[in-house]
């Protein structure tokens, strides 16, 4: 579910766009204005929040970019195995195998309270509550 959408020239860095399909954080951008007839064209440099690729995009500035909904979040981890564990959402208690971000890793053991995000379907480990 997109939580709105904006044009190319209104990203700063920060923003969470879906680039591919792909949730990512925008680390740098240049808007750049051609000549009299020409139009503004955006160009920037995002990293996939779930993966961790770079992915640089060239578009025109009217071009209207997605803003996915993240929703945090917490759980207690049960079991981990490897980049995955094993977690009990603490609202609903639901248990879940979710994927451990790599920043994240070193902290996360079991019994451990976290926070995860969740989205647009995908959920992803992000550090230790």
């Amino acid at each position: 579910m997109v939580l709105k959408l904006i044009n190319g020239t209104e990203i700063k860095v920060g923003t969470t766009v879906m680039i591919n399909g792909a949730p990512c954080t925008v680390r740098s951008i240049d808007v750049s204005k051609t000549g009299k007839h020409g139009h503004a064209k955006v160009r920037f440099e995002a990293v996939g929040i779930i993966d961790g690729k770079k992915r640089v995009e060239m578009k025109p500035g009217h071009e209207r970019f997605e803003v996915p909904m993240i929703e945090k979040r917490k759980g207690q981890v049960l079991s981990v195995s490897g980049t995955r564990a094993n977690i009990m959402d603490l609202e609903s208690f639901e248990t879940l195998e979710i994927d451990i971000a790599e920043d994240a890793a070193p902290d996360i053991k079991e019994g451990v309270d976290v926070e995860y995000w969740d989205i647009e379907g995908q959920k992803i480990i992000k550090r230790k509550a």
